[in-house]
């Protein structure tokens, strides 16, 4: 079985790879838009997570009629009425622009003793029949400060709970097992194996 991440960022793809290889998926083969030589880009025009996911989903498998798993993530902050949401990657006004992103979110949250946020991933798989759509939850807190080097997006700035660092300063192997991503990745690959008698 062939499997289609839907996704342009290199970012997000590298973590996607690793994730899905520590799940031990069998005859499973994995592509990449950059595989394809592929440079859709789909209108997240969407407003909700599960909106946008299922948007790229369909259009990447319309493309190349391969099953596809498409995510959309972004940061809840509590006392931002869970913004930045759906607007994470462009929160600032500028799309992609992760360091005015982070740098809006700590402005807005400026001395606010409420720093609970969580990151969230809703993951949506389409085979041109079925829409199954798999969610992801990391809770924690937002640091006063940029903290760490890894990572992207808001990493360096939310610190997951039981943990003292930011996802920027975590280990790779540590955060690819407790993010929202991770957790969304799990319950795919588990629903996919129980569907799968060949897997």
């Amino acid at each position: 079985m062939k499997l289609l991440l839907a996704s342009n960022n290199k970012h997000k793809l590298k973590e996607l790879l690793i994730i899905l290889k520590n799940t031990n998926l069998s005859n499973i083969e994995i592509i990449t838009p950059i595989i394809l030589n592929s440079n859709i880009e789909v209108d997240e025009t969407g407003s909700t997570f599960e909106e946008n996911a299922k948007l790229k989903a369909i259009a990447f498998y319309n493309n190349f009629k391969i099953p596809t798993i498409a995510d959309d993530s972004g940061l809840e902050i509590e006392a931002l009425n869970n913004r930045p949401g759906v607007f994470s990657a462009r929160y600032s006004g500028n799309y992609g622009d992760d360091k005015a992103n982070r740098l809006k979110s700590l402005t807005d949250l400026a001395n606010n003793t409420n720093r609970n946020a969580q990151f969230r991933t809703v993951i949506c798989f389409y085979n041109g029949k079925d829409i199954v759509y798999f969610n992801g939850i990391c809770k924690g807190q937002i640091s006063n400060i940029e903290k760490g080097l890894n990572g992207f997006g808001y990493d360096s700035i939310f610190i997951p709970n039981n943990y003292t660092q930011t996802f920027a300063e975590l280990d790779d192997n540590i955060k690819n097992k407790i993010s929202h991503r991770a957790i969304a990745i799990e319950k795919f690959t588990f629903w996919l194996k129980s569907n799968n008698s060949s897997l």
